[in-house]
């Protein structure tokens, strides 16, 4: 089935779709949406090549869709690439970079930095904040 037809079965009946206002724009919680926005051009379902990122335990899980793989292969017409955490995180957006650059997704490479990014940001340990200097008429007492 062509990724046009199944975007016109999936556009208005779909469990993913999200509309918060009306007359807003209508977003998705699908898991392949790197964007939320509900449009073809970043549905995961009605597009052949979707980059599926994901947080686990062993790292950064980024899964595309293997060239050539047939349309009934469900588990191995996909390909899995993890990054360990300790690897840093100019190497995990290097990665993701040149895997959306080389002829994959190359419209989905802002979106896809920006999601790795943010996953590697939520898993830094915060820095302690400093303590607090006492000022005015506190200060010249103590």
């Amino acid at each position: 089935m062509s990724s046009d037809l199944q975007w016109l079965l999936l556009r208005n009946n779909n469990a993913y779709i999200v509309k918060s206002l009306p007359g807003g724009p209508i977003l998705s919680r699908e898991p392949g949406n790197l964007v939320k926005v509900h449009s073809q051009k970043y549905c995961s379902f009605a597009n052949e090549k979707a980059i599926l990122i994901k947080d686990t335990e062993a790292g950064i899980e980024l899964i595309t869709r293997k060239k050539g793989a047939a349309p009934t292969a469900v588990a191995s017409g996909y390909a899995k690439t993890v990054i360990r955490p300790r690897s840093g995180g100019r190497r995990a957006a290097g990665i993701t970079a040149k895997l959306a650059k080389r002829g994959y997704r190359p419209d989905l490479r802002t979106a896809a930095l920006a999601h790795v990014s943010a996953i590697i940001a939520s898993k830094k340990e915060k820095k302690a904040a400093p303590p607090k200097k006492a000022r005015g008429k506190k200060a010249k007492t103590a």
